[in-house]
């Protein structure tokens, strides 16, 4: 018989361990190793039991054993001196109070996913492990942040294989009541709502749940509401589940219903209004249209906005990133859904054709037809970025269409490169190291550079126990795997000498889209199987990840790689585990010698699996693409060829696999297994069994790679930056916009109106130069002056300047400066010229043009109008 209503009953703790609650639902202890230790201590087998998730070990703990805990005073004093700690953590200052009053008092951060801990499981990849790792980041810097996403029922697919090796999802319903969650509540007790309302008078309801990050809280929007009909409470059914109108609901819910649910928690809880809104990725994008909807509406604001004047102050204070690098990346809805939805009360005031055109692809090569989110996300963010400085680049030409006339150089998209949140992602022992021998918790950010001091026994050491580790970790996986495809226990006697640990260890774990190549590694079967059975140099793979349910190709990939894992003569040493997640990552990164990652550049847009293998002692064997395109330096792993511009997939692929298969063959396996040196430590290692020598050359990478690459790929860093470079001039900006009831609000729009409708007008009508002779030289001077038509603007209205460099054949400047001409004379009819002094500063082929760019101090890029007038 089935239950026909299903709750969680919480487990009372007695008050001298009433601690342990608080404890458990505070997501700190997912990074936090003493709060773990301290659950584990309780009960080992049962935290094991519980997955190590300590909230549902404590409802599974029996009423007996809490008793008897609470009466060991020794569990008491620890219970005690956890919670303390968390006490400090939450209140004491940190690096973010140290910035003054200049600093946002409140910065909202809307994701579609969130990667903090395996025990709620709202993430699917790399970008919701890159928000968790935000997050937690934030919190441990003091950022007054908040994050805003969606509580998903069945958070994203679990993972298995079928008998053949292809890929099954099953998504088990999640209770809210068993997640470290606690549902947001009015004065009354009844749950607050965010309401939405949807065309032919439907309604969508959303209760908010919290997540409590460290210092950071989590507003996740549940749609699963019993006055929903039942489309409506199905919106919030699976991370990036269904197509269509119920994809549109769900980024409505997250960008509109997050705003909103913003209003309703800082209503409730007396928090600061968010003062910089940060958009992480674009389906979060319609959190300005809210925010337009607020600026105009009378029963909001005591002085509502026009809709231009709603649009520049909401674009100050916003921050849009985006990890995209291919257009097919981006969410894209038929331009009539878009129309459909805003055609009721959904923004009421804001006017539907102004919305289409904010996500119109109305640029070459777009397509009319369509509303596209990140275009949107761009158009209404002040500032942008993308997530490596590769991705950047990127980036500017992807959506250069955005900004005719200008070079690539200069859309005003910048970068933030992705990092690790390094208390998460640094094993424990690694930790311990950092302790004992620097002085200071992973968490304070030890001196890595310390390193050094430590001796290549004690680091070849940690590295054999970390593989090991991930060996143990690898067989229960791999033995479980082959049960669920239906072996029996007498078949799978194997497993338990699956891997070695004195064996190079390459670990390679992503999702898997076609561009990641899962299968690049199988391009020569034959090649593979040698270099895993070689004789003196062997190597073993093991290899995670899942693929879109959507995606087929993705799909038959892990089907050829787990069909090749399946041969008895090589299944010893590649392995595939199905069901990729924190928990697996978490022995993983630390236990493999080198993390390899071979997409099609420039398609990664940063790709932060590697950096948390580096921040373990794991060199990178990488394709320049992402991250490892800036920070490789020749000492902390390998890059792989990339084949020429032009060259087909076919023979793409052939030239990067047989790169790869050369770099294993001829570089990395030998540095591991050779470049022995005599050492009287006498550990064992995989060169010399016996002990008699140590790879030395591999040890000083390791400590390479820990001293320079670790504090380079921290997510501390990382946040340091948004807020330095992002966060404060947005704060700044929004304030300057809300300023005297929104009067420099009002004075923008209105010159940016003036400024577009007299544009067209605006031209160089001629340029010329003076004091030149006929053999320049390095230091020579001589005067441009340029007459431009202002088309009635003022000279205060443009910056009028000189670009200068080397002139390649085509004419085209590269490795330019720029120079501001002054006004220097008004010739009449709106016709004024301007000079400058320009100085000869390189020798070779020096060439230069004017331009003419919109100028205001309000605005937060030269470029940021797209309107640009050259000669």
């Amino acid at each position: 018989m089935k239950a026909i209503r299903r709750f969680t009953v919480r487990t009372v703790v007695p008050e001298q361990i009433g601690a342990l609650p608080r404890l458990a639902t505070n997501l700190r202890w997912s990074w936090h190793v003493p709060t773990r230790q301290l659950f584990e201590s309780l009960d080992p087998e049962l935290w094991a039991e519980a997955r190590h998730d300590p909230l549902a070990m404590l409802a599974a703990i029996s009423r007996e054993q809490l008793l008897a805990l609470a009466e060991d005073p020794a569990v008491v004093a620890r219970v005690n001196d956890a919670d303390h700690s968390l006490t400090q953590y939450l209140t004491e200052p940190r690096w973010y109070q140290s910035l003054g009053a200049q600093a946002p008092e409140g910065i909202a951060y809307f994701s579609p996913e969130f990667g903090i801990t395996e025990v709620l499981p709202q993430y699917s990849g790399g970008l919701g492990i890159l928000a968790g790792d935000h997050l937690k980041s934030a919190s441990d810097l003091g950022v007054p942040l908040i994050g805003v996403g969606l509580l998903y029922q069945a958070g994203y697919f679990k993972q298995s294989l079928s008998k053949d090796a292809w890929q099954q999802e099953t998504y088990p319903l999640l209770d809210p009541d068993a997640l470290p969650l606690t549902l947001l509540r009015e004065d009354d007790g009844t749950a607050a709502i965010v309401i939405l309302p949807l065309p032919e008078g439907r309604v969508l309801r959303a209760h908010i749940w919290r997540a409590d990050v460290g210092r950071v809280p989590l507003l996740l929007l549940d749609s699963n509401v019993a006055e929903n009909d039942d489309a409506a409470r199905g919106v919030t059914d699976r991370l990036y589940g269904g197509g269509g109108d119920h994809r549109l609901a769900q980024e409505l819910l997250l960008g509109m219903g997050g705003v909103k649910a913003l209003r309703i928690y800082a209503r409730l809880t007396g928090t600061p209004a968010p003062e910089v809104f940060h958009t992480n990725e674009g389906h979060a994008g319609f959190l300005g249209i809210e925010r337009i909807r607020e600026l105009m509406d009378p029963s909001v604001t005591e002085h509502p906005l026009s809709f231009e004047e709603a649009l520049a102050a909401g674009r100050a204070s916003t921050v849009f990133t985006t990890h995209t690098p291919v257009p097919a990346g981006i969410d894209r809805f038929p331009r009539g859904m878009i129309e459909h939805f805003f055609a009721g009360d959904l923004a009421p005031g804001v006017p539907v054709e102004r919305i289409l055109a904010l996500g119109a692809e109305d640029y070459d090569g777009g397509d009319r037809a369509v509303f596209n989110m990140a275009v949107m996300g761009l158009r209404l963010a002040q500032r942008a970025n993308g997530v490596a400085k590769l991705h950047g680049v990127v980036s500017r030409e992807m959506f250069s269409g955005l900004w005719p006339g200008f070079d690539h150089d200069d859309v005003p998209i910048t970068s933030v490169t992705n990092g690790v949140h390094v208390p998460t992602w640094v094993d424990p022992a690694l930790a311990e190291l950092a302790r004992e021998r620097f002085g200071a918790d992973v968490l304070d950010g030890p001196d890595w550079s310390k390193v050094y001091d430590v001796s290549d026994a004690d680091v070849w050491g940690l590295r054999r126990r970390l593989r090991s580790a991930l060996v143990e970790d690898a067989r229960r996986r791999l033995r479980a795997s082959w049960k669920k495809r239906g072996a029996s226990d007498a078949q799978l006697a194997w497993t338990d000498a699956a891997l070695d640990p004195d064996v190079l260890t390459i670990g390679f774990a992503r999702r898997v889209p076609t561009y990641k190549r899962l299968t690049l590694m199988l391009r020569d079967p034959a090649r593979l199987k040698a270099l895993l059975l070689h004789p003196d140099h062997p190597i073993q793979l093991v290899i995670a990840g899942k693929s879109h349910p959507a995606d087929d190709a993705g799909k038959k990939m892990i089907q050829d790689l787990v069909q090749f894992t399946d041969d008895p003569e090589v299944r010893h040493r590649i392995v595939f585990l199905p069901n990729y997640d924190i928990a697996m990552a978490r022995t993983l990164f630390p236990g493999c010698d080198v993390w390899l990652n071979n997409p099609l550049r420039p398609l990664e847009a940063c790709g932060t699996s590697g950096m948390k293998a580096a921040i373990n002692g794991s060199l990178n064997l990488s394709v320049m693409d992402g991250w490892w395109d800036e920070l490789y330096d020749g000492e902390n792993g390998w890059a792989i060829p990339t084949a020429n511009e032009g060259t087909s997939d076919e023979e793409r692929d052939d030239i990067e696999s047989a790169a790869l298969y050369e770099l294993l063959e001829n570089q990395v396996a030998p540095r591991f297994y050779g470049d022995v040196v005599s050492s009287s430590a006498g550990a064992a290692g995989p060169s010399q069994p016996n002990g008699a020598g140590l790879p030395s050359h591999w040890i000083s990478m390791i400590k390479h790679t820990l001293a320079h690459l670790g504090p380079a790929v921290s997510a501390e860093r990382m946040v340091k930056e948004y807020v330095q470079r992002l966060y404060q001039p947005a704060a700044v900006a929004g304030r300057a916009a809300r300023a005297h009831d929104f009067a420099g609000t009002k004075d923008l729009a209105a010159w940016v109106g003036a400024v577009r409708s007299s544009w067209a007008g605006v031209h160089i009508e001629h340029v010329e130069s003076h004091g030149l002779s006929d053999e320049p030289q390095i230091g020579q001077s001589l005067q441009v002056r340029a007459n431009v038509h202002l088309a009635g603007l003022s000279p205060a209205d443009v910056n009028v300047l000189v670009r200068y460099g080397t002139v390649a054949e085509t004419d085209e400047l590269s490795d330019t400066r720029t120079l501001p001409l002054e006004a220097a004379t008004d010739l009449g009819g709106g016709r004024y010229q301007f000079t400058a002094d320009l100085l000869i500063d390189r020798s070779g082929s020096f060439g230069y043009g004017v331009q003419v760019l919109p100028q205001h101090a309000a605005l937060a890029n030269p470029a940021e109008l797209g309107l640009i007038a050259t000669a």
